[in-house]
């Protein structure tokens, strides 16, 4: 009954997981045409700014401190090695509007490509 329980849980997880990767890939999109006072209101201020000539890029830090360990015994020793998701996202402006959206880090799983992003987009996302 509790391997039941623990199965069902993972499966749940993982459903929010290929959801959050859904909200990022339909924010690539959507996003692009907004405004900085749109992109100001669902998405709050920068964590930081750069403008060279015409095209400014502000960024912003995205994702649940997820970390991902996996490890291995042999011949009576463990070895494990841990890693952590997260996204930076990238605005660029030309013309006062999103003109690209760009992610970068280890955002997510083969499946789940983008999901740590979709903490700091949800916002401006239209659900389908």
């Amino acid at each position: 009954m509790r391997i039941l329980g623990v199965v069902a849980l993972s499966v749940t997880l993982a459903g929010c997981a290929i959801q959050r990767a859904q909200v990022a890939e339909d924010a690539r999109a959507q996003l692009v045409g907004m405004s900085k006072e749109q992109i100001l209101t669902c998405m709050g201020p920068p964590a930081s700014k750069a403008a060279e000539a015409q095209t400014e890029v502000w960024s912003y830090n995205s994702g649940d401190g997820t970390v991902v360990a996996s490890g291995s015994v042999s011949g009576g020793s463990f070895s494990g090695v841990s890693s952590s998701r997260f996204c930076k996202i990238n605005l660029v402006f030309a013309a006062g509007s999103v003109s690209a959206v760009n992610y970068q880090g280890p955002t997510g799983g083969l499946i789940t490509a983008g999901e740590q992003c979709a903490y700091a987009v949800n916002a401006c996302v239209r659900k389908r």
